[in-house]
């Protein structure tokens, strides 16, 4: 039985990075993308970094329909490592109900199709959802602020 694990957002640069390091480690990343914020030209750039052409599925997360039947067909996986997600501060603040839909909905979509099995779970975050620090470099001990942004609540 292979290690597989669920890369969301595979194809973009955290994700694709990820996914070299996945195969590295001797994992099976299966690769979700839609191809928003990457372009499928990754997958030969992984292949030429790696000799292996990783498993792709052109999905948006937000259709649930999809999702379900892809984790349905796919019962090794042993887990999801969740990228997926609009990125853009300023945008999250000019079209926020967006980012609120896509960034929520999508990760909704992936833990409702596990639903029942057991689920390890990465989930991704940014910087920004503990708001503007007092100082730099932020300790431990510092207190969380409001997230500035919608991209930040989500």
């Amino acid at each position: 039985m292979s290690k597989q694990i669920l890369v969301t957002g595979g194809l973009g640069y955290i994700g694709s990075h990820t996914v070299v390091a996945l195969l590295r480690a001797g994992y099976t990343p299966v690769i979700v993308d839609n191809l928003d914020n990457s372009r499928l030209g990754i997958l030969k750039q992984l292949e030429q970094i790696t000799d292996v052409v990783p498993e792709f599925h052109n999905i948006n997360l937000c259709n649930k329909q999809a999702v379900a039947e892809l984790i349905a067909s796919k019962p090794d996986l042993q887990g999801v490592i969740h990228f997926a997600a609009h990125k853009a501060v300023g945008e999250s603040v000019a079209k926020p109900l967006k980012y609120y839909a896509n960034n929520f909905e999508s990760l909704f979509s992936v833990l409702q199709a596990f639903e029942g099995r057991q689920l390890n779970l990465v989930f991704s975050s940014s910087c920004t959802v503990y708001g503007q620090p007092d100082e730099l470099p932020v300790s431990e001990a510092a207190p969380v602020k409001k997230a500035e942004s919608p991209y930040g609540n989500t």
